[in-house]
Protein backbone atom coordinates (compact mmCIF):
# COMPACT_ATOMS: atom_id res chain seq x y z
CA UNK A 1 0.00 0.00 0.00
CA UNK A 2 1.46 3.21 -0.75
CA UNK A 3 1.67 6.52 1.65
CA UNK A 4 -1.17 8.23 1.00
CA UNK A 5 -3.37 5.11 0.56
CA UNK A 6 -2.54 4.00 4.06
CA UNK A 7 -4.07 7.62 5.53
CA UNK A 8 -6.93 7.30 3.16
CA UNK A 9 -7.45 3.75 4.22
CA UNK A 10 -7.69 4.96 7.53
CA UNK A 11 -10.08 8.20 7.05
CA UNK A 12 -12.28 6.32 4.12
CA UNK A 13 -12.31 2.95 4.76
CA UNK A 14 -12.17 2.45 0.77
CA UNK A 15 -15.90 0.03 0.06
CA UNK A 16 -14.65 -1.96 -3.09
CA UNK A 17 -12.76 -4.94 -3.35
CA UNK A 18 -9.40 -4.01 -3.08
CA UNK A 19 -9.39 -0.07 -2.54
CA UNK A 20 -5.72 0.88 -2.10
CA UNK A 21 -4.72 3.61 -4.22
CA UNK A 22 -1.86 5.58 -5.50
CA UNK A 23 -0.75 2.38 -7.53
CA UNK A 24 1.09 2.16 -10.67
CA UNK A 25 0.46 -0.99 -12.59
CA UNK A 26 2.43 -4.02 -13.95
CA UNK A 27 1.14 -6.39 -16.34
CA UNK A 28 2.41 -10.34 -15.28
CA UNK A 29 4.07 -11.40 -18.67
CA UNK A 30 2.05 -14.35 -20.54
CA UNK A 31 3.60 -16.72 -23.67
CA UNK A 32 2.74 -16.01 -26.91
CA UNK A 33 0.67 -13.36 -28.23
CA UNK A 34 -2.49 -12.28 -26.12
CA UNK A 35 -5.96 -10.85 -27.32
CA UNK A 36 -7.53 -7.83 -26.37
CA UNK A 37 -9.46 -9.27 -22.97
CA UNK A 38 -13.41 -8.43 -23.66
CA UNK A 39 -14.18 -8.69 -19.93
CA UNK A 40 -11.88 -6.45 -17.53
CA UNK A 41 -12.69 -6.34 -14.15
CA UNK A 42 -10.70 -3.40 -11.63
CA UNK A 43 -10.17 -4.54 -7.81
CA UNK A 44 -8.58 -0.97 -7.22
CA UNK A 45 -9.92 2.94 -7.58
CA UNK A 46 -6.59 3.30 -9.60
CA UNK A 47 -6.85 0.65 -11.64
CA UNK A 48 -10.56 1.58 -12.45
CA UNK A 49 -9.52 5.01 -13.66
CA UNK A 50 -6.68 3.60 -15.90
CA UNK A 51 -8.99 0.96 -17.39
CA UNK A 52 -11.73 3.83 -18.20
CA UNK A 53 -9.34 5.81 -20.02
CA UNK A 54 -7.57 3.28 -22.18
CA UNK A 55 -9.93 0.09 -22.84
CA UNK A 56 -12.96 0.37 -24.94
CA UNK A 57 -16.01 1.02 -22.82
CA UNK A 58 -17.49 -2.41 -23.63
CA UNK A 59 -14.47 -4.77 -22.15
CA UNK A 60 -15.04 -3.16 -19.07
CA UNK A 61 -17.12 -5.41 -17.16
CA UNK A 62 -16.99 -4.38 -13.52
CA UNK A 63 -15.52 -1.35 -11.87
CA UNK A 64 -15.22 -0.68 -7.77
CA UNK A 65 -17.72 1.54 -6.34
CA UNK A 66 -15.24 4.00 -5.50
CA UNK A 67 -15.09 5.31 -9.51
CA UNK A 68 -18.15 7.13 -8.97
CA UNK A 69 -17.11 9.14 -6.47
CA UNK A 70 -16.16 12.20 -7.78
CA UNK A 71 -13.80 13.09 -4.49
CA UNK A 72 -11.80 10.18 -5.32
CA UNK A 73 -11.91 9.65 -8.81
CA UNK A 74 -11.12 11.83 -11.37
CA UNK A 75 -12.61 9.63 -14.34
CA UNK A 76 -16.30 9.71 -12.68
CA UNK A 77 -17.78 11.41 -15.77
CA UNK A 78 -16.67 8.32 -18.16
CA UNK A 79 -17.68 5.84 -15.59
CA UNK A 80 -21.33 6.71 -15.79
CA UNK A 81 -22.98 3.38 -16.97
CA UNK A 82 -20.96 1.11 -15.94
CA UNK A 83 -21.56 -1.38 -13.48
CA UNK A 84 -19.78 -1.02 -10.01
CA UNK A 85 -18.72 -4.24 -8.26
CA UNK A 86 -19.92 -5.26 -4.57
CA UNK A 87 -17.39 -6.37 -2.31
CA UNK A 88 -18.16 -10.24 -3.59
CA UNK A 89 -16.07 -12.82 -5.67
CA UNK A 90 -19.37 -14.64 -6.51
CA UNK A 91 -20.42 -11.82 -8.46
CA UNK A 92 -16.94 -11.75 -9.84
CA UNK A 93 -16.74 -15.09 -10.56
CA UNK A 94 -19.70 -15.13 -12.36
CA UNK A 95 -18.64 -12.01 -15.21
CA UNK A 96 -15.82 -14.76 -15.53
CA UNK A 97 -12.93 -12.02 -16.59
CA UNK A 98 -10.54 -12.20 -18.90
CA UNK A 99 -8.65 -9.49 -17.05
CA UNK A 100 -8.53 -8.63 -13.16
CA UNK A 101 -7.05 -5.36 -12.93
CA UNK A 102 -5.56 -4.13 -9.62
CA UNK A 103 -5.58 -6.98 -7.85
CA UNK A 104 -4.88 -5.93 -4.26
CA UNK A 105 -1.89 -7.01 -1.89
CA UNK A 106 -3.78 -7.64 0.81
CA UNK A 107 -6.87 -10.13 1.57
CA UNK A 108 -10.24 -9.81 1.35
CA UNK A 109 -13.48 -11.46 0.84
CA UNK A 110 -13.33 -10.95 -3.20
CA UNK A 111 -9.94 -11.71 -3.43
CA UNK A 112 -9.79 -14.84 -1.09
CA UNK A 113 -12.55 -16.00 -3.61
CA UNK A 114 -10.19 -15.67 -6.71
CA UNK A 115 -7.01 -16.89 -5.68
CA UNK A 116 -5.81 -19.72 -7.71
CA UNK A 117 -8.68 -19.30 -10.11
CA UNK A 118 -5.86 -18.63 -12.80
CA UNK A 119 -7.11 -15.32 -14.14
CA UNK A 120 -4.97 -12.72 -16.12
CA UNK A 121 -4.12 -9.75 -13.74
CA UNK A 122 -2.56 -6.45 -14.27
CA UNK A 123 -0.79 -6.23 -10.87
CA UNK A 124 0.35 -3.21 -8.79
CA UNK A 125 2.81 -1.63 -7.08
CA UNK A 126 3.07 1.52 -5.56
CA UNK A 127 3.46 4.74 -7.53
CA UNK A 128 5.21 7.99 -6.20
CA UNK A 129 6.92 9.92 -8.83
CA UNK A 130 5.82 10.91 -12.93
CA UNK A 131 8.01 7.89 -14.09
CA UNK A 132 5.88 5.26 -12.03
CA UNK A 133 2.97 7.00 -13.66
CA UNK A 134 4.33 6.09 -17.08
CA UNK A 135 5.39 3.09 -16.47
CA UNK A 136 1.72 2.59 -14.88
CA UNK A 137 0.03 4.05 -18.73
CA UNK A 138 2.49 1.50 -20.56
CA UNK A 139 1.49 -1.64 -18.43
CA UNK A 140 -2.04 -0.50 -18.42
CA UNK A 141 -2.16 -0.10 -21.89
CA UNK A 142 -0.81 -3.16 -23.03
CA UNK A 143 -3.18 -5.20 -21.01
CA UNK A 144 -6.11 -3.98 -22.12
CA UNK A 145 -4.86 -4.58 -25.80
CA UNK A 146 -4.00 -0.73 -26.85
CA UNK A 147 -0.78 -0.24 -26.14
CA UNK A 148 -0.70 2.81 -28.74
CA UNK A 149 -3.16 4.66 -26.79
CA UNK A 150 -0.47 4.59 -23.69
CA UNK A 151 1.75 5.82 -25.80
CA UNK A 152 -0.69 9.19 -27.02
CA UNK A 153 -1.47 9.22 -23.73
CA UNK A 154 2.21 9.77 -22.35
CA UNK A 155 3.59 11.79 -25.12
CA UNK A 156 0.13 14.45 -24.82
CA UNK A 157 1.58 14.38 -20.56
CA UNK A 158 5.00 14.91 -21.48
CA UNK A 159 4.24 18.08 -23.70
CA UNK A 160 1.67 19.61 -21.29
CA UNK A 161 4.06 19.68 -18.58
CA UNK A 162 6.85 20.70 -20.51
CA UNK A 163 5.04 23.65 -21.36
CA UNK A 164 4.56 24.69 -17.58
CA UNK A 165 6.62 27.28 -15.94
CA UNK A 166 8.23 26.26 -12.09
CA UNK A 167 6.99 29.30 -10.10
CA UNK A 168 7.85 28.01 -6.92
CA UNK A 169 11.72 29.34 -6.95
CA UNK A 170 12.59 27.08 -3.75
CA UNK A 171 9.73 28.26 -1.79
CA UNK A 172 8.42 25.89 1.16
CA UNK A 173 5.16 24.21 0.93
CA UNK A 174 3.71 21.78 3.07
CA UNK A 175 0.77 19.66 1.99
CA UNK A 176 -1.40 20.03 4.95
CA UNK A 177 -4.47 17.28 4.97
CA UNK A 178 -7.19 16.76 7.67
CA UNK A 179 -6.28 15.80 11.21
CA UNK A 180 -2.74 17.27 10.63
CA UNK A 181 -1.08 14.56 8.66
CA UNK A 182 1.34 16.03 6.16
CA UNK A 183 2.47 14.42 2.87
CA UNK A 184 6.45 13.69 2.88
CA UNK A 185 9.12 13.22 0.96
CA UNK A 186 9.23 10.41 -2.03
CA UNK A 187 5.78 10.78 -2.89
CA UNK A 188 3.50 12.00 -5.71
CA UNK A 189 2.83 14.65 -4.17
CA UNK A 190 6.35 15.76 -3.51
CA UNK A 191 7.41 14.87 -7.37
CA UNK A 192 4.70 17.47 -7.79
CA UNK A 193 6.14 20.25 -5.20
CA UNK A 194 9.66 19.56 -7.15
CA UNK A 195 8.19 19.74 -10.77
CA UNK A 196 6.55 23.26 -9.53
CA UNK A 197 10.07 24.34 -7.95
CA UNK A 198 8.43 24.14 -4.12
CA UNK A 199 10.48 22.60 -1.21
CA UNK A 200 9.08 20.17 1.08
CA UNK A 201 8.73 21.22 4.52
CA UNK A 202 8.38 17.93 5.25
CA UNK A 203 11.86 17.32 4.24
CA UNK A 204 13.20 20.32 5.85
CA UNK A 205 11.70 19.28 9.20
CA UNK A 206 13.27 16.17 8.76
CA UNK A 207 9.85 13.97 8.67
CA UNK A 208 8.68 10.93 7.32
CA UNK A 209 6.65 10.01 4.22
CA UNK A 210 3.37 10.51 6.54
CA UNK A 211 3.55 12.26 9.69
CA UNK A 212 1.09 14.07 11.74
CA UNK A 213 2.10 17.50 12.55
CA UNK A 214 0.34 19.93 15.22
CA UNK A 215 -0.98 23.38 14.54
CA UNK A 216 1.91 24.75 16.46
CA UNK A 217 4.55 23.04 14.76
CA UNK A 218 3.04 24.13 11.61
CA UNK A 219 2.91 27.97 12.77
CA UNK A 220 6.73 27.46 14.18
CA UNK A 221 8.18 26.35 10.76
CA UNK A 222 5.82 28.87 8.61
CA UNK A 223 5.71 27.64 5.28
CA UNK A 224 5.01 30.50 2.13
CA UNK A 225 2.40 27.90 1.17
CA UNK A 226 -0.03 25.17 1.94
CA UNK A 227 -1.07 23.02 -0.26
CA UNK A 228 -4.30 21.43 0.68
CA UNK A 229 -7.28 19.16 -0.77
CA UNK A 230 -10.28 20.94 -2.08
CA UNK A 231 -12.89 19.36 0.24
CA UNK A 232 -11.20 20.80 3.36
CA UNK A 233 -12.07 24.24 1.69
CA UNK A 234 -15.07 24.19 3.85
CA UNK A 235 -15.24 22.62 7.36
CA UNK A 236 -17.19 19.88 7.74
CA UNK A 237 -15.87 17.87 10.57
CA UNK A 238 -13.34 17.89 13.08
CA UNK A 239 -10.55 16.90 10.69
CA UNK A 240 -11.01 19.31 8.48
CA UNK A 241 -11.54 22.26 11.38
CA UNK A 242 -8.02 22.43 12.40
CA UNK A 243 -7.36 23.67 8.80
CA UNK A 244 -9.01 26.62 9.47
CA UNK A 245 -7.66 28.13 12.64
CA UNK A 246 -6.89 31.02 12.75
CA UNK A 247 -2.92 31.00 13.27
CA UNK A 248 -2.95 29.76 9.91
CA UNK A 249 -4.92 32.00 8.32
CA UNK A 250 -2.37 34.13 6.57
CA UNK A 251 -0.47 31.33 5.06
CA UNK A 252 -1.23 31.28 1.26
CA UNK A 253 -2.96 28.29 0.11
CA UNK A 254 -3.28 26.03 -3.29
CA UNK A 255 -6.32 23.86 -3.04
CA UNK A 256 -6.47 21.20 -5.20
CA UNK A 257 -9.01 18.39 -5.74
CA UNK A 258 -7.70 14.90 -4.01
CA UNK A 259 -9.13 13.07 -6.72
CA UNK A 260 -6.19 14.45 -9.12
CA UNK A 261 -3.64 13.14 -6.74
CA UNK A 262 -4.85 10.19 -5.07
CA UNK A 263 -3.80 8.20 -7.66
CA UNK A 264 -0.93 8.12 -10.43
CA UNK A 265 -2.80 8.84 -14.34
CA UNK A 266 -3.05 11.40 -15.97
CA UNK A 267 -4.87 13.64 -14.13
CA UNK A 268 -0.97 14.02 -12.49
CA UNK A 269 -0.88 16.87 -15.12
CA UNK A 270 -4.43 18.47 -14.05
CA UNK A 271 -2.58 18.75 -10.92
CA UNK A 272 0.62 20.63 -11.77
CA UNK A 273 -1.23 23.03 -13.73
CA UNK A 274 -3.42 24.08 -11.21
CA UNK A 275 -0.59 24.35 -8.77
CA UNK A 276 1.51 26.42 -11.08
CA UNK A 277 -1.41 28.75 -11.93
CA UNK A 278 -2.30 29.55 -8.07
CA UNK A 279 1.37 30.01 -7.52
CA UNK A 280 1.21 32.47 -10.57
CA UNK A 281 -1.75 34.07 -9.55
CA UNK A 282 -0.34 34.94 -5.87
CA UNK A 283 2.29 36.48 -7.15
CA UNK A 284 1.09 38.89 -9.09
CA UNK A 285 -1.47 39.52 -6.61
CA UNK A 286 1.11 40.16 -3.98
CA UNK A 287 4.23 41.23 -5.72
Amino acid sequence: MSRKAFLLSVCLCLAAAGGSVLWSATARPAPGPIQPPKRIVSLNLCADQLILALADRGQIAGLTRNAMDRDMSAEVDRAKGVPMLANSAEQILAIDPDLVAGMPARRSAAVGGLKGRGYRTLDLTSADSLADIYASIRATAAAVGHPDRGDVMIARMKGELASLPRPGRGRVAAYYQRRGYMTGTGTLIDDLMRRMGLVNLAAKLGKPPLAQVSLEEMVAARPDFLIVETATDRVTDQGSEMLHHPALRDIPRISIPQAWTVCGTQAYTLAARNMAYRIIQWDRVHH
